[in-house]
């Protein structure tokens, strides 16, 4: 993909670069498999206000740096989370801002799945207009292992897969492989990870080239099947999630996971 720097206005955990008309946007945490932090959670959420003031931007793509799509959430920033009330308050008004730009973006969005996509890194994915997943990732939701209510993705589910799919896998948190996010309608198709890159690319400049006034319309008529449940279920999500970010079964699953993390480093 190309290297043409854009002008936007973010830190570097979200890189965005050009080719023509297609914007880029690169989760760049690649030592931390692309785990969201504080910064990167913030650039997610305005990220999209950007693209929507680019006049010349007719495509999206988001993708991660290295070997992961994106981990889900950092645990420092989780712990962050639990101890200050006013960021969690923050946090879920972010959240509902990358949702909510995710869904209204104007231009295609496509998701280039280039390892695992876990947590917020799945509901980025799912939530993208097409999903073309390598063949070296999966799709996971661990939310509920966290002791958190899956706010920020979990429900378009639903929307992609059957209702009973939808709960196995929120509920439980398990992978989901490639080829089987496809057969239940999670993603497009599955890519080799050596092509990844240059086939996304290749329908990004198809869409772009499909007449913008139109595909705005068509887009913002399919995408209302989500937008009827974000003032619903995704509002009942996301008040859950507050709650539950800062329960106790949400603190213990925090000090278990970095206490596991520096074990191993």
């Amino acid at each position: 993909m190309s290297n043409e720097k854009s002008t936007y206005s973010l830190p570097p955990e979200l890189q965005v670069t050009s080719d023509g008309p297609v914007r880029i946007l690169t989760i760049n945490r690649p030592e931390d498999l692309n785990g969201v932090n504080r910064a990167l959670h913030q650039a997610l959420a305005g990220v999209w206000a950007q693209i929507g003031d680019d006049a010349d931007a007719r495509a999206v793509i988001i993708t991660g740096a290295g070997d992961a799509f994106s981990a889900g959430g950092d645990f420092a920033y989780m712990q962050e989370n639990l101890d200050d009330p006013e960021l969690r308050a923050k946090t879920i008004e972010e959240a509902r801002a990358i949702v909510g730009g995710i869904v209204r973006c104007k231009l295609p969005v496509i998701a280039a799945v280039n390892g695992p996509a876990v947590g917020l890194g799945c509901s980025l994915a799912v939530l993208s207009d097409l999903v073309l997943l390598s063949d070296q990732s999966f799709l996971a939701d661990p939310h509920l292992r966290m002791g958190l209510v899956p706010g920020d993705g979990g429900l378009v589910w639903p929307l992609l897969t059957s209702l009973s799919r939808a709960r196995e896998h929120l509920f439980l948190g398990q992978r989901i492989m490639p080829a089987d996010a496809v057969q239940w309608g999670l993603a497009s198709r599955v890519v080799p990870s050596g092509d990844l890159a240059r086939e996304a690319l290749s329908l990004a400049h198809r869409l772009a080239a499909v007449p913008q006034a139109a595909f705005q319309s068509t887009k913002s008529a399919l995408n209302s099947y989500v937008e009827m449940h974000l003032d619903n279920a995704f509002d009942i999500a996301f008040t859950g999630e507050l709650e539950s970010m800062s329960s106790p079964e949400h603190r213990n699953a925090v000090d278990a996971a970095r206490n596991q993390s520096r074990a191993q480093s």
